[in-house]
């Protein structure tokens, strides 16, 4: 049986990849912080699993990442843990540079270290693969779409952070010729998604009939994709990629900000219409637009494609749908992220899981 050594698997990607990949039979070393947007709940159907092994702790707590490593012995590291969100980012951004880009080293420095300790098949075996986003490049204007060519021009401090992040990675398998893997995703969406995204939050507050805030005109692009496609790929790129490479993960679903909730809208109007009778596209408000807010991004994703045979199996409509459906079935979870009851109770009973 495979061991992998997950980071940031509690969290909205990371916590659907763990899921996929126990139910695939890979034996998951689960290492993540809890911090806000870190849930257990996501893995409650893993809890007596012995093929899924939880650990709360810190990728830059250098002696718990080796132990766990020389305890384990996993065949490769799939590096989720960030700050991820925007908005944070702006507000502090001394916490993303702490976990994306000295968080990252510690964890580069102990992979390598392993690594290095290794012999015959299982060195060559192993892999270390970083997970980024496509907001690294910039943005885009009118045509064209990111390649794994595209110059970076990060515009926030999160991107700023994660493209460090990439640059550590990139130069750990130059400098110390440690077997890495880098994928920048588009924007993700689909189940146990923290509900400061744009799409669960439009949920919950559309549901709630509270305003649905827009930044600026709405009409900022982003290029969407199934979280359950991006873990396929993930692992397709872990079982084939190229050491070394980069590979660009998108779903080929370009839509606007304002497209994005107007189908929210109209799926929940299908679903749960509202005692009023009034549409909830008439909840939108336009607010001011956020510092730096990137006009467009769009993944041109047609090596992974050529390479290794990866494309989306979820359209942006089903997956839309399979999304609004999925929330509208738990909402005892979205309630207790929202109230902040599961880390209340992880805290009472003084343990992790």
């Amino acid at each position: 049986m495979k061991t992998w050594l997950v980071t940031g698997g509690a969290g909205f990607i990371g916590g659907n990849f763990v899921l996929d990949a126990v139910a695939a039979g890979v034996r998951v070393v689960n290492l993540d912080a809890l911090t806000y947007a870190g849930n257990l709940d996501t893995l409650a159907s893993l809890r007596h699993d012995p093929h899924h092994v939880f650990v709360e702790g810190d990728i830059g707590d250098r002696a718990l990442v080796a132990r766990l490593l020389a305890e384990h012995r996993p065949e490769a590291v799939i590096h989720f843990a960030a700050e991820s969100h925007v908005d944070r980012s702006i507000d502090g951004p001394a916490a993303f540079v702490q976990t994306n880009v000295v968080g990252t080293l510690n964890l580069l420095e102990c992979a390598r270290d392993y690594w290095r300790a290794l012999e015959g098949a299982a060195r060559d075996g192993f892999r270390f693969l970083h997970v980024s986003t496509d907001e690294v490049y910039g943005s885009l204007g009118d045509t064209g779409k990111f390649t794994e060519d595209t110059p970076y021009a990060p515009n926030s401090p999160y991107s700023a952070s994660k493209a460090a992040s990439d640059h550590l990675v990139r130069a750990f398998h130059h400098t110390y010729g440690l077997p890495t893997l880098t994928t920048n995703c588009s924007n993700n969406y689909g189940p146990y998604q923290f509900p400061e995204k744009l799409i669960p939050l439009m949920i919950a507050k559309a549901l709630a009939g509270e305003p649905l805030p827009v930044y600026g005109d709405g009409r900022n692009v982003r290029d969407w994709l199934y979280v359950k496609d991006h873990c396929a790929a993930i692992r397709r790129v872990l079982e084939a990629g190229r050491v070394g490479e980069t590979y660009n993960i998108g779903g080929d679903a370009e839509r606007q900000n304002i497209e994005v909730v107007n189908t929210i809208c109209a799926l929940l109007d299908e679903r749960r219409p509202r005692e009023d009778g009034l549409p909830r596209a008439t909840l939108i408000t336009y607010v001011k637009d956020r510092p730096g807010h990137d006009r467009r991004y769009a993944i041109d994703a047609s090596k992974i494609r050529r390479e290794l045979g990866w494309t989306p199996a979820m359209s942006f409509e089903d997956g839309m749908a399979a999304t609004v459906d999925w929330y509208l079935d738990n909402q005892a979870w979205v309630n207790r992220v929202l109230d902040g009851s599961y880390r209340l109770e992880r805290i009472g009973r003084g343990d992790a899981c």
